[in-house]
């Protein structure tokens, strides 16, 4: 099984209907990498981005964790949907929730750094001064969950299928690692397709293993998606499957490497259940009752008005709010440009007219959330902050000035902002000079194709109806244009099915990037992607410029040459209307039966659940909940 994340970020928002995180990164050779081999290769046992890491050498367990946090007690956690398979790699329907808890990796990350490794499976990491391969030690006392030791073969074996098998997402994120090589039982080597970039090293870092004995002897097809649980190296072993409906992990009591620094207070519940829903108010009444112990809530309205009960204002369920600090992705209505109704990016800019923030945002979102206005909103990775391009950025946009909308030199990108009063009047007169431009107009009440005689019609397809309240205001403004937009709520897995075949009009979607961006982007926005099945290219993105500038966040080798090449592009992606960016929370809301406990110093990127948290027997039974 592979995991995607350092492991208790990937597990931050468990019951959050959107989420998706990739790995942290990393750049060129700090001054800090003194040791080298007798080849003269560097050696590092921990390494960050263009610094030296926070945790110095030897460090005993990070700032966040409680090193004498009890080990026991049984989590129960809800889950909204359903679930296919186990496996993760090919595509598919949905897997299970809470895979992550299986598995570990080369190097891990910590929770205050945003791209730092320290050792995990691995012991340390040498590599040239190029970078054009990193070379990983597999720690002597590595071992799989029967006892077999975790080889270099482990790390190949898996190398090999994702390049075999893997999804287009999962292919281009590991694009730019060409090769590996087991150099010996514990020596495992990778080779990086764009060399001096220490992006490369760090993904390599990220990587975990597939256990080549178990799939050779099992006489299973390891292309088939299965819900027959396989073999796994992390803290926790899958205990029981009920397919598409629950599924129960339990903690591994001889887990090899729970005495590693890294994993000091961490996986300290015995077991960890998430039960599924098809209904998101169900699964919250379900919260509410003491079904389950922990709620991420992602709904201001429930955030707002969902809590007046009594477990609240006696403290049996405590509502808790933690800081939203790693840097986000896009979040919005995405377009797919593919349909001959949305290839013209006046008609993406009208549309978004229709979408009243500021009305949503008062009488929908109860005051909460901000405007996301880039595709890295919360970041210096986007324009928010930086209204024209200047510097740097101004210089990689130059050379495509006359194949860009010259107000992108000119005007800072604004979306449109209303009264709040709901009414679009001024919004419309300007969509409508958009749609006669792109050659539609209204006849009989309907915009109307003038060539053609066709109405303007599309649908938006959703995998919850908690996004009801954000969608039908937004129809009904549409509807009053004379636009007819159609919602269609389907279950997950065939939500799944969908975006791999781009078999929509238009989604709403969510879609997270570590900082700093890198070769992932390319699976998102880079025109040979828009025709991939399974991509991340959900809008059908095919753009020249777009193309270059992917080049230029990749081959950046500074974090100021990263964020000016983002930065542009961000710029034009924007500028093309591809989604109409919706809102960001700033801040994790969270919700719990008062018998579990947390660090008082939680990290500053994650809440870490349900990594670092314990059950508290005293808790428990001082509110009666033993």
């Amino acid at each position: 099984m592979m995991r995607f994340s350092r492991r208790f970020l990937g597990q931050a928002a468990i019951a959050a209907p959107f989420a998706a995180t990739l790995p942290g990164v990393v750049l060129p050779r700090p001054v800090w990498a003194q040791e080298r081999t007798p080849e003269g290769l560097n050696v590092l046992t921990s390494f960050a981005e263009f610094d030296e890491p926070l945790y110095p050498e030897g460090f005993e367990h990070f700032d966040y964790v409680n090193p004498a946090a009890p080990a026991g007690g049984n989590i129960r956690m809800p889950a909204y949907g359903t679930f296919e398979r186990l496996d993760t790699i090919t595509i598919g329907g949905d897997w299970a929730a809470g895979i992550g808890l299986t598995g570990d990796v080369l190097m891990q990350g910590s929770g205050d750094e945003l791209s730092s490794y320290y050792p995990s499976i691995a012991t340390q990491v040498a590599f040239p001064d190029d970078i054009a391969y990193a070379i990983f030690t597999i720690n002597e006392n590595a071992r799989w969950q029967d006892g077999h030791p975790i080889t270099a073969e482990d790390f190949v074996f898996a190398f090999d299928h994702i390049k075999a098998n893997a999804r287009p997402l999962l292919k281009e994120f590991w694009k730019d690692i060409a090769s590996a090589e087991a150099l010996s039982e514990r020596e495992v080597r990778f080779g990086f397709a764009t060399p001096d970039n220490r992006k490369s090293m760090g993904m390599a870092a990220g990587f975990s293993p597939m256990p080549k004995h178990y799939w050779e002897a099992s006489g299973r097809d390891i292309t088939q998606s299965t819900l027959e649980p396989s073999l796994y190296e992390g803290p926790y072993r899958i205990e029981n499957v009920d397919p598409g409906r629950s599924i129960t992990y339990r903690r591994v009591e001889d887990w090899w490497a729970k005495d590693l620094p890294v994993n000091i207070g961490t996986a300290n519940f015995e077991t960890v259940t998430y039960t599924y829903f098809r209904d998101v108010d169900v699964m919250f009444e379900a919260f509410l009752g003491g079904n389950f112990d922990f709620w991420s809530e992602n709904s201001s309205q429930r955030w707002t008005t969902g809590y007046d009960v009594p477990d609240v204002e006696n403290g049996r369920i405590v509502k808790e709010v933690f800081p939203q600090n790693t840097p986000r992705g896009f979040i919005g209505f995405v377009f797919n440009t593919r349909r001959p109704i949305f290839s013209d990016p006046l008609v993406r800019e009208a549309i978004g007219y229709f979408f009243d923030f500021q009305w949503t945002r008062e009488n929908v979102f109860y005051g909460n959330y901000e405007r996301a206005k880039s595709y890295f909103p919360g970041s210096d990775y986007g324009t928010a902050d930086f209204p024209l391009p200047e510097g740097r950025e101004l210089e990689l946009l130059e050379p495509f000035r006359d194949r860009l909308p010259e107000e992108i030199f000119t005007e800072p990108f604004t979306l449109p902002v209303t009264d709040g009063s709901g009414r679009l009047r001024e919004q419309r007169r300007i969509a409508s000079d958009l749609f006669r431009q792109a050659g539609w107009d209204i006849r009989n009440g309907r915009l109307t194709n003038m060539e053609t005689g066709e109405p303007f019609r599309f649908t938006i397809y959703l995998r919850s109806d908690t996004l009801l309240r954000v969608v039908d205001p937004f129809a009904t403004n549409l509807e009053r244009a004379g636009i007819e937009m159609d919602i269609r709520i389907v279950d997950t897995a065939q939500y799944q099915r969908i975006m791999d075949d781009f078999d929509y009009d238009m989604l709403y979607l969510a879609a997270n990037f570590f900082p700093p961006p890198g070769p992932e982007l390319l699976t998102y926005f880079a025109s040979y992607a828009a025709d991939e099945r399974g991509s991340a290219n959900w809008a059908g993105i095919k753009n020249e410029v777009v193309d270059a500038l992917l080049q230029e966040v990749i081959a950046a080798d500074t974090l100021e040459g990263k964020q000016a090449a983002t930065r542009a592009l961000d710029r034009v992606l924007l500028r093309n209307h591809y989604i109409i960016p919706s809102y960001f929370n700033d801040e994790t809301w969270t919700a719990r039966w008062n018998k579990l406990g947390h660090p008082e110093q939680m990290p500053k990127y994650s809440v870490g659940f349900p990594s670092i948290w314990w059950y508290d027997e005293d808790l428990a039974r001082q509110n009666g909940l033993g």
